[in-house]
């Protein structure tokens, strides 16, 4: 009785199976990004002297996977309304102004189009 419940933990070759590890809640979901590294990299430029937690971490990560998930499902759909097969900044901007209140939505279209005018003259 004891051998056959220690055959039920053994793996391939005879070897005990590690234990199952609990996973942690900085790992996201399949298919969706880890911004935490961009969240202290901003959060180190407004407030050097403050810390933040992993719980906190995770609450980010999830509010900016949500907002781009919104936005891209928001300018897909204004693309598919143009019967276009392009996806242009245009719809992207688009959809920022449809989704975000007013002055939130010109400051992230001001510095998005920044950003892909450097990115493009680099």
């Amino acid at each position: 009785m004891g051998r056959s419940i220690a055959k039920k933990n053994r793996g391939p070759r005879g070897h005990q199976n590690p234990s199952p590890r609990k996973k942690s809640r900085s790992c996201t979901y399949l298919g969706h990004r880890n911004y935490s590294l961009y969240i202290n990299r901003v959060r180190k430029e407004v407030v050097p002297e403050r810390g933040i937690s992993s719980r906190t971490f995770d609450i980010m990560n999830t509010l900016i996977n949500n907002i781009f998930e919104r936005i891209s499902t928001q300018a897909y759909s204004l693309m598919c309304f143009r019967n276009r097969r392009t996806l242009t900044p245009e719809d992207i901007q688009k959809a920022v102004y449809l989704l975000l209140p007013a002055r939130l939505a010109k400051y992230a279209v001001a510095f998005g189009s920044e950003a892909v005018q450097r990115y493009v003259h680099s």
